[in-house]
């Protein structure tokens, strides 16, 4: 017998079930015999030998006998052509009838009207909360089927487009998508039937980016087998940024065994003759029924649009069915304005209620010539031949000596499109406005055109042939070779966007600015940073909904100038003064030099002359020593005086004393990352910067990268790739990461990077430089008496949201806490690192950031001698706020004695005073033992007599020294009354008082 698998169980027991009925018993003989509507075939599964057969399968089992037996299948590797079904009851390929189509072996998906049968939308989120609270954020994220496309979610869940296919031989899947946004992830790869992923090349896995209108095909091989096909999109919505779909118009699977049926083709399509492989959409005003081989005219009174399945009744004529233009200039060299119904029209404008064309508008003078080129007398403006010039107004004339033309192009009128420009109109679904314009001219400003739906883009291109740096900017050596800078304005009432973007070398256009809603004339400027041919696109959509409407056609954007530099072959509008050949040269003359790098052209000789030490060539121009722009504090110019940079050394004088910083340990490229944060979904990111402060060879080593964008897109990482989606070295550089455990991804994801800075302004402890704020306060005050050293920088590069470009302040603060290479952090009131999205603030404490010692940071200690030895210790001074620089010195001993001088001579003098202390105090005892000895022979006396003499004084006793001094009793001495005093109160009342009598008075002496 034949081999099955389980899903061929069924189909052998149907062939049991049929030999079962041929020997039925004779009441079901009675059963009709089958015909060919009774029953449908099918093919058993394949056996280990690659055969199978073919059975009859009853479609009402038990209706009807005699089925047809089973028979030998053809081989499982079988398949038709294109355009070709393997008939079952014969067993040959047939041709697919008019109005159907086939693949042969594959098959495709290019209807939309719903999600296919076997296509499943699987909404995920890999990052719930603690108790889930985020798992039903993704429930209403999925794939969505908008008619002639698929449409990706436009949220930030990871939403996967699933579909199982098995093949019977190796084959490959193809699809056709539009992935205009790298905000979102776009992924495409596959699993084996036991989930394993198979292995697949990087760039086979992430999709590349398409540029804005363009649709591009990817091809996967698939093995034999069991195929689980994955489309997985990922919003990154940083910043509340709703992004732009991922379209898939069509998909493509070959390898499969057979088909045994043609399609019909859909409503609005038709194939025209037998063994089609794909069908067409129907012309304009025509229709078509589903399955059709031809296409039905619509009515005179109704219309419809390429690939319409129904013709619509045509409505009145308003004033969003017509748009204004302005005629070309005439021999007199007169304009009008000019109105035109929008094409196709499909209004009309003879019916009640409908809008009429608005007549001609009067003839005026038509608008000057743009600058390089001049009019002629049929009022056609033609570029100036080389070497000369022209405003515009005027005929052309030759540079003076000594000058050289201005080349480049600079649009300002626009009474008729340039030819180096072209305008075209095109929808993601269809092409109804194919053959518009999308721009139209308006003699002051040239303006957006009316479009088929409010989905269109709009589309102005302009081709530049590439970049000549003039001979008297030779002396810049910087990386700009020519800029462009347009004037623009949008006007809107929905969700519109204007993108600028770029093609370099023909290679991908890639998107460098857009700008949402309405906004104000302003002025964007792009810096071209390498030599090549470049087309320059601006793109309107009024809205990206997909909505065939036009609902929103007083939606506009006006481009009022376009300039472009230094343009290889541009034409010139001035004249520009470049350096002469020195006169002692043979070659003297007239003709322009070219100046070394570093020179600037003197305005007196229009000689070379090198820019004085730190300057630089700061400007657009070279003409005169005032083009040498000096740099800002703490900075020094390098060689070429192309810029200015910090080579890692400060220096800071106050209070009569001058601090000195070396900031070499920061050289190095320093990384942070903040979060991490969530978006509204709750997908988590981080931010990363990379800082490089400063460097002694003055180069920007900062780098950041998308590796998902370079993966996906390797051959276009020469040319635009490097100026948009890989970022160039720069001093501060971002990108947006999503952690490999966010997402579920295999590595973490980098995306949105850009450079934030890549010019040095200085460094000081000044807190604004060059209007740039440092804002102290949104970091802790410093506890150190050491001044915080901030570095300024800036970005060259304008962009939509900071049209002076981004800047950043670097706070460098001495903290002897930390490591040399310290740590850096974010203001913690904005944790993003910047508080109005242009200015980015950082504070980086380190030990390198604090001063060189000297000696005035550190004491000396001296000890005592102990034998005759003197030691010498030196202590820093505490805190210590100091590093490197001046080391501290070793320890010293010196000799010494045991008693020091000026202790002897201390003690000299004191032996000297005690003797002379001692000599006064007996001398002063001797001479009051004296006096006692006087006294008491006084009393001794005036006892005996019982008198005493006259109070006046006391006479001298025979033998007395007449140089004795006289004693008053009136006033009894100091030691006298201490010697009473001490008496009476050990001996109570043993003194006797002696009343002298005398003349005068009376008077008491204590004895």
């Amino acid at each position: 017998m034949w081999g099955c698998g389980l899903s061929g169980l069924c189909l052998l027991r149907c062939s049991l079930l049929f030999l079962a009925v041929q020997r039925a018993p004779s009441a079901k003989r009675d059963l009709r015999p089958c015909d060919e509507t009774d029953y449908h075939y099918e093919y058993t599964e394949c056996d280990s030998t690659g055969s199978r057969w073919r059975v009859a399968i009853p479609i009402k089992p038990g209706s009807c006998a005699d089925l047809p037996p089973p028979i030998q299948g053809t081989d499982c590797s079988f398949s038709c052509a294109a355009g070709e079904f393997l008939e079952m009851s014969t067993q040959q390929c047939t041709p697919c009838a008019a109005g159907s189509y086939s693949l042969g072996s594959g098959l495709r998906f290019d209807q939309w009207d719903s999600i296919p049968t076997g296509f499943t939308s699987l909404a995920s989120y890999l990052d719930p909360g603690p108790q889930g609270e985020d798992s039903q954020a993704c429930n209403s994220s999925s794939w969505t089927a908008q008619g002639i496309y698929l449409e990706s979610s436009r949220d930030d869940c990871t939403v996967s487009l699933v579909y199982a296919v098995r093949l019977e031989k190796q084959g490959s899947v193809s699809f056709t998508y539009q992935y205009p946004d790298n905000n979102i992830f776009f992924e495409f790869y596959v699993q084996n039937e036991q989930c394993q992923e198979m292995a697949q090349a990087d760039d086979q896995k992430w999709i590349k980016v398409t540029s804005s209108g363009d649709w591009e095909t990817h091809t996967v091989n698939l093995k034999s087998g069991t195929n689980i096909l994955y489309w997985r999109t990922t919003g990154i919505l940083v910043g509340g940024k709703i992004v732009k779909p991922v379209l898939l118009r069509t998909i493509q699977i070959e390898g499969v065994a057979y088909t045994s049926e043609c399609f019909p083709c859909r409503p609005g399509w038709f194939s025209p003759s037998p063994g089609s492989s794909s069908c067409q959409p129907c012309p304009r005003n025509t229709f078509p029924q589903k399955g059709a081989s031809s296409c039905t005219p619509c009515p005179d009174n109704q219309y419809s649009h390429e690939g319409w399945a129904e013709c619509k009744v045509r409505p009145p004529c308003s004033e969003k069915d017509y748009f204004q233009i302005h005629s070309a200039c005439d021999s007199e060299g007169k304009t009008q304005v000019v109105y035109r119904w929008v094409e196709p029209k499909i209004c009309v404008d003879h019916v009640i209620g409908a809008v009429e064309l608005p007549p001609t508008g009067e003839r005026e003078p038509c608008p000057p010539c743009n600058p390089g080129y001049y009019n002629t007398n049929d009022s056609t403006c033609f570029p100036c031949p080389p070497g000369t010039h022209s405003d515009g107004t005027s005929a052309c004339a030759e540079c003076p000596a000594g000058t050289e033309p201005v080349l480049g192009y600079e649009y300002k009128w626009w009474n008729a499109l340039p030819s180096n420009m072209k305008t075209s109109c095109f929808n993601v679904g269809n092409s109804k406005c194919d053959d518009m314009n999308g721009w139209e001219v308006a003699g002051d400003h040239i303006r957006s055109g009316a479009g088929g739906s409010d989905n269109d883009y709009l589309i102005l291109n302009l081709h530049i042939p590439g970049f000549k740096v003039p001979t008297s900017l030779s002396g810049m050596t910087g990386s700009e070779f020519g800029q462009i800078t347009f004037v623009f304005e949008t006007i809107c009432s929905a969700d519109c966007e204007l993108y600028f973007m770029m093609d370099v070398n023909r290679k991908s256009t890639t998107v460098v600015e857009s700008w949402e809603g309405s906004k104000d004339k302003k002025s964007y400027t792009h810096i071209m940073t390498r030599n090549a041919s470049v087309s320059y696109t601006w793109a309107f959509q009024r809205t990206n909904q997909a909505l065939d409407v036009r609902h929103y056609v007083g939606d506009m954007v006006k481009l009022y100038s376009i300039s472009v530099t230094n343009v290889l072959d541009g034409v010139a509008s001035a004249c520009r003064a470049c350096a002469l050949v020195s006169q002692s040269s043979q070659r003297a003359g007239s003709s322009c030099v070219p100046c070394p790098a570093g020179f600037y052209i003197d305005r007196d000789t229009n000689r070379c002359q090198e820019c004085p030490p730190n300057t630089h060539l700061a400007g657009r121009h070279t003409y005169g020593q005032d083009a040498c722009v000096p740099c800002g504090p703490g900075s020094r110019s390098n060689k070429e005086h192309s810029h200015c940079y910090s080579d890692c050394s400060f220096s800071h004088t106050e209070k009569n004393r001058t601090l000195t910083f070396d900031l070499a340990a920061l050289s190095a490229v320093a990384s942070l990352t903040n979060g991490p944060s969530f978006t509204s979904k709750g997908t988590k990111y981080l931010h990363l910067f990379n800082i490089s402060l400063c460097s002694r060879e003055g180069k920007m080593a900062a780098v950041c990268s998308d590796n998902v964008t370079d993966l996906a897109g390797k051959d276009a990482q020469g040319d635009a790739a490097q100026f948009v989606n890989s970022v160039q070295r720069s001093f501060i550089c971002q990108s947006t990461i999503i952690p490999a455990d966010g997402r579920g991804f295999r590595s973490a994801l980098s995306s949105q990077s850009i450079s934030l800075v890549d010019t040095f302004l200085g460094a000081t402890v000044e807190s604004v430089v060059d209007g740039v704020n440092a804002k102290p306060g949104l970091f802790p005050e410093s506890p150190r008496d050491v001044p915080d050293i901030n570095f300024f920088y800036r970005s060259t590069q304008a962009t939509a949201s900071c049209d002076q470009g981004r800047s950043s302040v670097i706070i460098v603060r001495c903290n002897p806490e930390k490591s040399e290479r310290g740590e850096l952090t974010l203001p913690s009131s904005c944790p993003a690192g910047t508080c109005d999205g242009c200015t980015f603030h950082f504070l980086w404490e380190s030990l390198s950031a604090c001063p060189r010692c000297t000696r005035s940071d550190y004491h000396q200690i001296e000890g005592a001698c102990k034998g005759g030895v003197q030691e010498t210790l030196y202590m820093w001074n505490e805190p210590k706020l100091c590093g490197r620089g001046a080391a501290l010195p070793a320890r010293t001993s010196s000799p010494c004695e045991a008693v020091a001088l000026w202790l002897k001579v201390g003690l000299g003098g004191g032996a000297f005073v005690a003797v002379l202390l001692t000599s006064l105090t007996c001398y002063f005892w001797k001479k009051n033992k004296r006096l006692e000895y006087k006294y008491s022979r006084l009393v001794m006396s005036a006892n005996k007599e019982c008198e005493l003499p006259a109070a006046d004084s006391c006479a001298l006793a025979e033998g007395e020294e007449p140089e004795d001094d006289v004693v008053y009793a009136q006033k009894p001495s100091l030691l006298g009354k201490l010697r009473a005093i001490a008496n009476k109160q050990e001996e109570g009342e043993s003194s006797e008082s002696v009343q002298l009598k005398s003349s005068h008075s009376e008077r008491w002496v204590w004895g």
